[in-house]
C-alpha cells in the first residue's frame, strides 16, 4: 500500500512488532521515505520486505486468542486502564514526535490525550456494562414453550480470529486506539497497520505498551509498512477495520474474503447548517463561526469529520464570510508547530499538500469562487497551506457535494427552506456528521427528520451547550462513529456496540437448566437450592447460582393499605376509593400499593444481621402483574441469579431474581434486586 523510492541504506528503517518481538529488514534498498512535515527533513524509512505476514496473523489467532481467552471482560477492562496510565506517563515523548507530523500542541492533545481517553472510557464501560465473565448475554429471555421448559437467549462470544486495523495518517494515536480498545475488551487480538507518513508515532505508542510489560502474549502486533498480501491471508473469524479514503475502502472491500467482517470509516463531505434564527449578534451565529474556523484549522483540516460544506441562509452568506475571515485573521497563525504562537501546522506531507491544492482547483472548476485564501502552492520545503473558503452560488452543482479537499478547506452554500437545506446535506451521499446551529426547536426538529438518514451523528449547537459541546469534529467513545454511504457504513466506537462487533451473536435454545449453565445466569425453571443457610449469610465464595429463599406468607389488610397511603402521601384513588377503583378496568376494587408489596417482600426475604451482604444498591426491571386486594396474602421467592465479583474490590455484585406471588400462586410482581456482597 504505497509507492517506494530508493534511499540511502544507512537511514533507519521503522521496526514492526510481530510475534511478540521487534522486527525490521536486515537490508533493504527499496523503502518509503518519511519526512518532517514542516522542514522536509528525513525522519525514517518504512519497509516490510521479508516480513512473514501469514505467521503474524497465525500468531494472533493462536497465542493471542489463548492469552486473551483466559481473561474475563473485567480483567481486560482493567488492563485497558493500565495501558492508559502507561501511555499517560510517557506522553511527552509522543507530543515531541507528533510535532514532526505537523500537529500543533492542540492537535496533539486531540490525538494523544483523545486516544488515552478512549482507553479509559472502554475500561470503565467494560466494568460497568459487561459481566465479569467470558460470555455476554444480549437481550431478555425468549419463552419458547408454554410450560417454560424450552427457552431461548442470545449470547455473544468472541470471534476466533484477528482484528486487522488499517489506520489513516491524520490520527496516529487516537485512530489505532479507538479500534484496539473495543477489540481487546471483546477478547480479539489486534494487528495494527498505521499509515506510512505518521507510522513512526504509532510505533512509539506501541513501544510504550510493549515496554510496560502489560500486553498479554500475541494480543497486539504492529506492521510498519505496506501489506500487499494481507487480504490473501484473511479467513472466517477475522475482522478488518479500515479508516481512510472512500475509494480505497471500496477497493479493499472487494478484496475481502467471504465471511470476513469489513467495516470502514471514510472521508465524507460533512456539513454544518446555520439556522434561520441564528442571525448576526446571536450566540448561535458566533458559535457557528467559531466551530467552522476550528474545523478548518484543527489538524490543518485533515479530519474525516471536518466541515466541508457550510450551509447558511441566503441572506447570511456575506456576514458569515466576513466573520470567518475576521476570526481566521485573529486566531490563525500558520507555521512550524514547534514555533511560538503557531496555531495551525502544515499538512502531513508535500504530496498531501499538492493533492489538496489540486482538489481546490477542482472545486473552482466545479463552480466555486475562492473568497478566503488561495490555491497557489506556498514556496518552501514545508507542506503549508493557508485556510481556504470557497463560495458556491449554485447548490445543484456536483463538485461541492463530491470533491473533498482533505485540508483546511470548506465551501459555503446557501439555502432558503428547511427542505432545501436538508436536500443539500443529503447530496453529500452519506456523512459522518452534520452540525446545526439553532435555538429554534421547530427548525431543529424539522431538519433532524431531513438529515438523520444521511448521517452517523448530528450535533445541535446553541447558547445552552456551546461551551460544553465537544464540537462537530470530535467523536466520543460512547457514541457511534461512522456514517452511511460515502462515509463507509461502519460504526466504530459506540460504546459496547463496538465491542459486540468483535463477537458473534448466537441464539441459544434449551432448557432453563442448560441455559443457566451456558450463560452463568439463573433462569426460572432451573434447579434452585435451599440448603438451610440463608443466602444472605453466604459470601461470594460460598454463594452459588440458584441459591434460594422461599418466604412465609403475609396477609394484606385494608388497614395496612390506608396506613401506607397516609404515611407516604400516596393516596391515589385505586388505594382509597372503592367505587372509583372498581370502575378502573385494571382493578377489582381497592388494591395495595405496588411499593407496599415490594417493601414487604424485602421484609419477608431479608436476613437482618450484619454479614456478607453489605448494601442493597438497586432494583431493576420491576413489573406489577396481578393486583392485590385486602385479604390477599403474598410470599416471595428470592434466587441468586448472577454473581459478579469485582476485580479491584473486596466485594462483588449479586443479582437476585425476585418473584412475589399471592395465595393462588399467581405472580404479583417480578424484579431484580442488586446487592453488594463481600468476597469472603
Amino acid at each position: 500500500m504505497g509507492d517506494t523510492m530508493t534511499v540511502a541504506t544507512e537511514t533507519a528503517i521503522l521496526p514492526s512488532y510481530v510475534r511478540d518481538a521487534w522486527w525490521q529488514p536486515s537490508a533493504d534498498a527499496q523503502a518509503t521515505v518519511v519526512r518532517d512535515a514542516s522542514t522536509g527533513e528525513e525522519i525514517v524509512r518504512v519497509s516490510t520486505a521479508g516480513l512473514d505476514l501469514a505467521a503474524a496473523l497465525e500468531h494472533a489467532r493462536s497465542v493471542g486468542q489463548a492469552s486473551l481467552g483466559e481473561l474475563t471482560f473485567h480483567q481486560r477492562a482493567l488492563l485497558l486502564k493500565q495501558f492508559a496510565l502507561a501511555v499517560t506517563e510517557r506522553k511527552d515523548e509522543l507530543y515531541a514526535l507528533s510535532a514532526r507530523t505537523g500537529a500543533t500542541k492542540a492537535d496533539s492533545w486531540v490525538d494523544i490525550d483523545g486516544g488515552i481517553g478512549v482507553l479509559f472510557a472502554y475500561s470503565g464501560k467494560g466494568r460497568r456494562e459487561l459481566p465479569n465473565a467470558h460470555v455476554y448475554v444480549d437481550g431478555p429471555v425468549e419463552p419458547l414453550s408454554k410450560d417454560g421448559s424450552f427457552l431461548g437467549r442470545h449470547v455473544c462470544t468472541r470471534l476466533p480470529g484477528v482484528a486487522v486495523q488499517i489506520n489513516a495518517f491524520n490520527f496516529p494515536i487516537w485512530g489505532p486506539l479507538e479500534k484496539f480498545a473495543p477489540a481487546f475488551l471483546a477478547g480479539m487480538p489486534s494487528l495494527i497497520k498505521p499509515a506510512t507518513p505518521t507510522g513512526y508515532l504509532t510505533e512509539a505508542m506501541v513501544r510504550i505498551l510493549v515496554e510496560s510489560g502489560l500486553l498479554p502474549a500475541g494480543s497486539l502486533q504492529l506492521v510498519s509498512g505496506s501489506v500487499p498480501s494481507l487480504f490473501d491471508e484473511l479467513r472466517l473469524g477475522d475482522v478488518v477495520g479500515f479508516t481512510g479514503s472512500a475509494s480505497t475502502a471500496a477497493s479493499l472491500r472487494e478484496r475481502t474474503p467471504a465471511g470476513v467482517r469489513f467495516t470502514a470509516e471514510t472521508d465524507s463531505i460533512n456539513a454544518s447548517v446555520l439556522g434561520p434564527d441564528a442571525v448576526v449578534g446571536t450566540p448561535e451565529f458566533d458559535a457557528y463561526v467559531r466551530q467552522l474556523v476550528v474545523e478548518m484549522t484543527t489538524k490543518a483540516g485533515q479530519k474525516c469529520t471536518a466541515i466541508r460544506r457550510a450551509i447558511v441562509p441566503t441572506g447570511q452568506a456575506d456576514a458569515v464570510i466576513e466573520a470567518v475571515r475576521a476570526r481566521l485573521d485573529e486566531k490563525t497563525v500558520v507555521g512550524d508547530p514547534r514555533e511560538e504562537g503557531v496555531t495551525m501546522g502544515p499538512l502531513v506531507s508535500l504530496e498531501q499538500r499538492d493533492e489538496v491544492l489540486r482538489q481546490v482547483q477542482a472545486l473552482v472548476a466545479g463552480g466555486g469562487r475562492i473568497v478566503i485564501g488561495s490555491s497557489d502552492a506556498p514556496v518552501g520545503d514545508g507542506a503549508f497551506v493557508d485556510p481556504v473558503l470557497l463560495r458556491f452560488d449554485d447548490a445543484d452543482g456536483d463538485a461541492v457535494h463530491t470533491v473533498e479537499a482533505f485540508g483546511p478547506v470548506s465551501s459555503l452554500i446557501t439555502y432558503d427552506t428547511v427542505a432545501e437545506a436538508s436536500d443539500i446535506v443529503a447530496r453529500g451521499g452519506g456523512s459522518l456528521v452534520t452540525s446545526v446551529a439553532t435555538h429554534d426547536p421547530a427548525f431543529a426538529t424539522a431538519i433532524m427528520a431531513g438529515v438523520a438518514p444521511w448521517n452517523g451523528r448530528v450535533l445541535f449547537l446553541d447558547r445552552d451547550d456551546a461551551r460544553s459541546s465537544t464540537g462537530h469534529g470530535s467523536p466520543m467513545p460512547g457514541l457511534v462513529h461512522g456514517g452511511p454511504g460515502r462515509a463507509g457504513g461502519g460504526e466504530e466506537l459506540g460504546g459496547i456496540r463496538a465491542v459486540l462487533h468483535h463477537m458473534q451473536r448466537t441464539a441459544v435454545q434449551g432448557s432453563p437448566e442448560m441455559l443457566t449453565a451456558i450463560t452463568g445466569q439463573w433462569h426460572a425453571g432451573a434447579g434452585a437450592r435451599e440448603d438451610g443457610i440463608h443466602p444472605f449469610r453466604k459470601s461470594l465464595a460460598q454463594l452459588r447460582i440458584g441459591d434460594q429463599i422461599a418466604s412465609h406468607t403475609r396477609e394484606v389488610t385494608l388497614e395496612d393499605i390506608e396506613t401506607f397511603a397516609h404515611f407516604t402521601g400516596d393516596t391515589f384513588y385505586a388505594h382509597m376509593d372503592e367505587e372509583a377503583a372498581a370502575a378502573n378496568p385494571f382493578f377489582p376494587g381497592r388494591v395495595a400499593h405496588g411499593y407496599l408489596l415490594v417493601s414487604w417482600a424485602a421484609g419477608l426475604f431479608v436476613d437482618p444481621e450484619p454479614g456478607p451482604v453489605l448494601a442493597n444498591y438497586g432494583l431493576e426491571n420491576l413489573r406489577f402483574i396481578t393486583p392485590v386486594s385486602p385479604g390477599d396474602s403474598i410470599r416471595v421467592e428470592l434466587t441468586a441469579k448472577q454473581i459478579t465479583p469485582r476485580e479491584t474490590d473486596e466485594y462483588g455484585e449479586v443479582r437476585w431474581d425476585a418473584v412475589i406471588r399471592n395465595q393462588d400462586d399467581e405472580t404479583v410482581a417480578t424484579y431484580d434486586v442488586l446487592t453488594l456482597v463481600s468476597k469472603e
